[in-house]
């Protein structure tokens, strides 16, 4: 295999972002404490310059290093998304590192490591890119899940996550073995052109397609394969935490639905009846656990379970079309709601970050207790994300689970969007509950020593574009729309 300068330029943003990763490591150890904001700062201007040039990436289509990596629509969409959300992470970090006094430059190179591993993972078209990129990934979380090196719950939750991970890196690496050996190629392009007209009656290729579907999800946090996710954002430090709920799991998103759309698209009748189960499963769970918690961490842990089973209906639905056109809409509704999922998510574990005093406040549930009174805006921002995440209108959280559910009944499964639908229900629960402490119980006594609640510049920032995004996005969602059907077209 060849490459020329045109490919380098095609990955432009990619060699960027590891490039200022490399630059913040050497940068680390020389700098006094007091100057390592520049890194921050570093982060944010390389995450700058690389969004305006896969903006502009958006309207052409080409393959580089021989067809291991495209350069389309559909992963520039996730480029996007993903830049966003990892500059809302170190402007999250920027506040929360100086609140914890953790004066560790190198976490923003591990930021940047993640993100450059989740780039390869939404462009690359070659099952063993992708899993290097997927590796890129999660060795870098592994690191930043266990930054408090002082506290055994965050070494907990970095070994915790280390084992498992690699456990499901192992399961997905077995599958691309074996899916070789049943199509003879890692190209996703070629293993469609093989699976043509085949189905998983070949054991080969069913135990390829189980194991596959497994690895992934085990990144995208389905049950069964969730076990790590509570133990992992209780443990990790809460910007952490915070980009694994969302960046992570929308880098997943975009390399699973990139394997099994463009690679195993024509199993589509076979694979969704697995991830059927797995979507049910999942919305169960998720929302019922969450009703019990009293750790809002682990509570939100339980929240992006129930959120990846609701993402994963509009897989299912794609699965039970026939017809490009009509099939588009489930994939497209998959990325809208990832996309709307990333503000208010956020949004509400920047409200947790500034909370936390002390490693203490913050955490519990009854840490809320009289918000409205003691911080009225912080608790205007938290009920607002928490309405979004119930999906009640006019926020982004009803667009986005009015699409995923138009798509099962477009699909023929009405009974899937009645299912999810109760569980929504259900889910307005764990969530008000926590509006009704904030609003409905005194707060505590406040003395001279008591904590006080501080924006922090920074921390207003993000705050700002999560609750913009959440209605803004509420009462006009057709940009992010026509984005999102734009993208899914470029799928092949």
């Amino acid at each position: 295999m060849t490459f020329s300068a045109g490919d380098l330029f095609l990955i432009l943003p990619e060699l960027l972002v590891t490039a200022a990763a490399c630059v913040v490591f050497a940068l680390d150890p020389v700098l006094h404490s007091s100057k390592k904001d520049g890194l921050a700062w570093l982060s944010l201007g390389t995450l700058a310059v690389c969004m305006g040039l896969t903006a502009s990436q958006m309207s052409h289509a080409a393959s580089a290093f021989g067809g291991l990596v495209v350069i389309d629509a559909y992963g520039c969409f996730w480029k996007l998304l993903l830049y966003f959300v990892t500059g809302l992470t170190v402007l999250l970090s920027y506040s929360y590192l100086k609140e914890e006094r953790l004066y560790f430059g190198e976490y923003y190179g591990f930021v940047l490591l993640a993100l450059s591993g989740m780039m390869v993972m939404v462009s690359a078209v070659d099952l063993l890119t992708i899993y290097l990129g997927t590796e890129l990934m999660s060795l870098s979380l592994y690191v930043m899940a266990g930054l408090k090196r002082s506290e055994p719950r965050s070494l907990e939750a970095s070994a915790k996550y280390f084992v498992l991970g690699a456990f499901s890196s192992g399961i997905l690496l077995y599958g691309i073995s074996l899916l070789y050996g049943a199509t003879g190629s890692t190209r996703l392009p070629a293993i469609a052109a093989a699976v043509s007209g085949r189905s998983l009656d070949d054991p080969l290729l069913l135990f390829a397609t189980i194991l596959l579907a497994v690895g992934f999800s085990f990144k995208l946090a389905v049950v069964p394969f969730h076990m790590w996710t509570p133990d992992v954002y209780q443990g990790a430090p809460t910007s952490v935490t915070a980009f694994m709920a969302v960046a992570s799991k929308a880098a997943s998103f975009g390399a699973f639905l990139r394997v099994f759309v463009e690679g195993l698209g024509g199993l589509k009748a076979n694979w969704s009846a697995i991830f059927l189960l797995l979507c049910i499963a999942t919305l169960v769970l998720g929302n019922v656990v969450a009703l019990v918690q009293t750790n809002i961490k682990r509570m939100l842990a339980y929240s992006s379970i129930a959120h990846a089973g609701y993402a994963l209906i509009g897989v299912v639905a794609a699965g039970r079309l026939g017809g490009s056109a009509v099939s588009s809409n489930g994939i497209a509704s998959v990325l809208l709601y990832l996309a709307l999922y990333a503000f208010m998510t956020f949004g509400a574990f920047a409200i947790v970050a500034m909370l936390r005093k002390g490693g203490i406040e913050g955490e519990e549930i009854e840490d809320f207790t009289g918000l409205a009174k003691r911080h009225p805006l912080a608790a205007l921002l938290m009920m607002i994300f928490m309405v979004s995440l119930a999906g009640i209108p006019p926020t982004a959280g009803f667009i986005g689970k009015f699409y995923v559910f138009m798509s099962a009944v477009e699909a023929g499964m009405a009974w899937l969007a009645v299912v999810a639908l109760i569980f929504a229900a259900v889910s307005a629960y764990y969530y008000l509950r926590l509006v009704m402490v904030m609003y409905m119980r005194e707060p505590g006594e406040v003395t001279a020593t008591s904590p006080r609640l501080v924006m922090s510049p920074s921390l207003s920032i993000v705050l700002a574009c999560a609750v913009a995004g959440v209605v803004i996005f509420g009462f006009y969602p057709n940009p992010l729309v026509n984005l999102a059907t734009q993208a899914v077209l470029t799928l092949k």
